[in-house]
């Protein structure tokens, strides 16, 4: 049996380690918050949503749909798509819990996002490699998943005081466009971006925003076929 002090130890390392990463969390947050009331959510279903979806944005493209009318099956297909990179996280980290119980599977695979992935891998990859290593991702999940539903609560509350004149897409398109900068490390990271930034343009007539589908799915097929160029030049 693994000590207590060991787990808590990996735990509050993991916590520290997530920490800086929320003052980008947060503010993002905040945006969702105040959009999905823009967007004709109730407060309550935005609040939800934060623990339901967990992924700031696919949340994000589900409140933009929604407010547009788009069809259920596109809304869900969407962002199914934009959520596609967690299977690639969780792949990556596979090979370091696969002798974990199922419920710690379910657990970890529901708090791994974007911030807690890029807390934890370092320390599964090139830490030690004790029984209790999965607990330093559970503090970095846990503490984004905390994080993050607190700033989409304050951004309900904010939101409601906010006239409906209003517009914020512009401080969401400059959210995704930092996320995509920090994000954007090889080359296939910039072609991959770079061709789905084209298809949505060229795809913008499509209706109940069919575009932003084609694009994401165009983006990560690029990603994937342009990887191989990446490892031939390492």
């Amino acid at each position: 049996m693994p000590s207590s002090s060991s787990c808590r130890t990996e735990f509050l390392g993991g916590v520290r380690a997530e920490l800086p990463l929320l003052l980008g969390v947060v503010p993002f947050g905040l945006i969702f918050g105040v959009l999905g009331l823009a967007a004709g959510l109730p407060d309550w279903a935005v609040v939800l949503s934060s623990s339901l979806i967990f992924g700031g944005s696919s949340q994000i493209v589900f409140a933009q749909l929604f407010g547009a009318a788009a069809p259920g099956a596109v809304i869900v297909a969407t962002v199914g798509v934009v959520n596609l990179r967690h299977a690639l996280y969780s792949a990556a980290i596979a090979a370091y819990l696969k002798a974990l119980p199922w419920r710690w599977k379910l657990l970890l695979a529901y708090l791994l996002t974007d911030e807690a992935f890029a807390a934890g891998i370092g320390r599964l990859r090139d830490g030690p490699a004790t029984a209790q290593r999965h607990w330093f991702l559970f503090g970095a999940g846990f503490t984004l998943w905390a994080g993050w539903q607190l700033s989409t609560l304050a951004g309900v509350l904010v939101g409601a005081a906010i006239p409906a004149g209003w517009s914020l897409d512009f401080s969401v398109a400059l959210t995704f466009i930092a996320l995509l900068v920090l994000g954007v490390h090889r080359r296939s990271d910039a072609w991959a971006a770079l061709a789905a930034a084209a298809t949505a343009l060229l795809a913008l007539g499509l209706p109940h925003k069919l575009g932003l589908l084609l694009a994401a799915a165009v983006g990560v097929v690029c990603g994937v076929l342009l990887r191989r160029f990446d490892q031939g030049a390492a």
